[in-house]
Formats: C-alpha cells, sequence, structure tokens
C-alpha cells in the first residue's frame, strides 16, 4: 500500500495535531503521563475493533474513529474513571488513502474535543486486511475508589443507564433486516454507529454502587460477568428494561426480536448494582450527570441470572455475544 506522505508524513500531518500534552507532538518513542495528586491511580483498559465484526466496512471512518474511543472510554466510566487521554494503534489495508485517514482523524479530533482528551502515541502498520484498529484509553481514579464487578450483594438492587437494544436494531436495519420510519432508522443506526459512554454517571456512581459493568456484549452477558465475581444470583425484568421509542416502534414490527435488549450487545450502557437504602442517591447521582437510569430487578443468592417475563422465567435464546 502507499498513503501520500508515507507513515511519517500520516503522523507528522495528521495525527500529531492530536498530541497530548507529553506526547512531544508524536517525535519520540514513547510519551510522558502527567503526574498524579496523592491517592489517584491510573486505570487503562484496551478494545479491537476489526472491519466486519465491530463495525461495516463501509462505515463513515470519523464515527469508526468515535465508535472506536468511545467503546474504551465506556470501559473507563464502569471503573468510575476519568478519562485523561489513549494510545492508538492503526493496521490499514490497501484501500486506506489519505483522504480516508484524514476523515478518521477528525473523527478522533472532534471527540477529543468532547471529552477533553488527548494523543499520547501508538502505532501505525499495514496490513492485507481485514482493516484492524486497537485503541488503549487511559483514565485516572482514586486508588480506594474504584468500581468493581465483585461488589454486588443479595438484595442488592440492579439499574441501567440510558436505553437498551438500540444499536443491534441499528445494526439489523443496516444490514438490511429490519425496516422502521426514516426518523428511527436515523436513531437506531447512529446508536449502533455512536454509542455514548456514561463517562459523568461512573464517576457519580463511586461510594454508592457495589458493582458496575458496561454493556458490549449484551444485558445477560454482562450482568453475568458481575454475578460470578461477586458469587450471587440475579433476576431482571423484561417489562422494566428501558427501550426508545425507535426501538419499541421496532419490535412491534418485529415481535420475533423481543428478546434482543437482552442479549444484542453494543449498547455500552452500564449495569449496576446498589442497596435498597440508597436508591435516593441513585437518583441523584443520576441527575447529577444528566443520565437516565432504571432500576430493572435485583441480585439474589445462588448463581443463576435470568430474565422475568410477567413473573416467569424466559427462556433465553442467547445471553450475549462471543468471540470464540
Amino acid at each position: 500500500m502507499t498513503i501520500e506522505g508515507g507513515e511519517f508524513g500520516v503522523i507528522a500531518d495528521l495525527l500529531a495535531p492530536l498530541a497530548a500534552d507529553g506526547a512531544f507532538d508524536l517525535t519520540d518513542d514513547a510519551a510522558l503521563l502527567p503526574e498524579l495528586p496523592p491517592g489517584q491511580g491510573w486505570v487503562v483498559t484496551k478494545d479491537a475493533m476489526i472491519a466486519g465484526v465491530h463495525f461495516l466496512p463501509d462505515d463513515p471512518p470519523d464515527l469508526i474513529a468515535r465508535k472506536l474511543l468511545r467503546v474504551n472510554l465506556s470501559d473507563l466510566a464502569a471503573m468510575g474513571a476519568v478519562p485523561v487521554g489513549y494510545l492508538l494503534a492503526t493496521a490499514w489495508t490497501a484501500e486506506t488513502d489519505r483522504d480516508w485517514i484524514s476523515r478518521f482523524v477528525a473523527g478522533l479530533a472532534a471527540d477529543q474535543a468532547t471529552y477533553g482528551i488527548g494523543l499520547y502515541g501508538g502505532d501505525t502498520v499495514s496490513t492485507p486486511g481485514p482493516l484492524g484498529l486497537s485503541l488503549t484509553a487511559l483514565g485516572t481514579a482514586a486508588r480506594d475508589g474504584l468500581l468493581r464487578r465483585n461488589g454486588a450483594q443479595p438484595g442488592d438492587d440492579i439499574y441501567v443507564s440510558g436505553t437498551l437494544g438500540d444499536a443491534a436494531l441499528g445494526l439489523r436495519l443496516l444490514q438490511g433486516d429490519l425496516a422502521v420510519e426514516p426518523e428511527h432508522a436515523a436513531f437506531l443506526s447512529r446508536r449502533y454507529r455512536l454509542p455514548e459512554p456514561r463517562c459523568a454517571l461512573g464517576p457519580a456512581l463511586v461510594g454508592i454502587a457495589t458493582a458496575a459493568q458496561d454493556i458490549s456484549d449484551g444485558l445477560l452477558a454482562d450482568l453475568g460477568h458481575i454475578a460470578r465475581q461477586s458469587g450471587v444470583g440475579a433476576e431482571i425484568h423484561l417489562e422494566l428494561l428501558p427501550l426508545s421509542v425507535a426501538a419499541r416502534e421496532a419490535l412491534v414490527e418485529r415481535p420475533d426480536l423481543a428478546q434482543l435488549p437482552l442479549h444484542g450487545g453494543d449498547d455500552y450502557e452500564l449495569v449496576f448494582t446498589a442497596a435498597p437504602e440508597n436508591r435516593d442517591r441513585i437518583s441523584a447521582a443520576a441527575r447529577q450527570s444528566g443520565t437516565a437510569v432504571s432500576r430493572i430487578g435485583r441480585i439474589l443468592a445462588g448463581e443463576t441470572v435470568q430474565a422475568l417475563a410477567a413473573g416467569r422465567p424466559l427462556p433465553a435464546r442467547k445471553t450475549g455475544w462471543q468471540h470464540f
């Protein structure tokens, strides 16, 4: 592959303007991270995205970049961390030209401004395909104030942020497996292509929530991670799951997809638990962060994680996405 300006031209012309303080305009092999106040620690997460697996090959480059960044920020939010910056690795294919990279970088720049973060470095390589992208997000949190998966207790309430099922429905729509009104189509496709990490809600839940996880692989799958790590069971109620107007309309047309909000994945909302006596504090954290939250079930003793419909156990067709 040949890209105008070559690897170092792309770095100097396109990526260097994204560099954070301490990244030396990406002219060195490593960067200097900011010094942290006493009691604060670094929180680090890494996700990769592959064309045809995590995004559609013809998705707009700027939205691919923003999704790559946001799915990592969602992991930070789930631990109550505040984002600071990121490292980026890209494996471009022969079809990747400078214009495509310019639009990709424009997406990163837009979200850097939104979230107040910067680029600390990374790597650029070529590949015979498919296009591969990897991002490491850096955040900070109090060392004794992280949200973890392992703190849920029997009797805790289970909450989710935002609405569920939109992204999974949006993917089906983009793949031609679903038809809805144009305004709903625009909303659902955007929810798939551009998740909204709950960067304000996560830190607001520190000291209130007993466990938290972001929903990337599907609600049942990711609640299952909390249950396993905490040694508990869980039950959620299908009728309590928060659905957008667009999702409700889509599910009226496709009742066979009624369970998609349970397992569809790509929501990048937070699922978390908290003691019932903290309901007012959860409501306050939701208002403070400008994020809607819904109570959808409770933590139980035992090991079973199940969904109920009209009070009866619902045989789930699947729990969520698995790579292997």
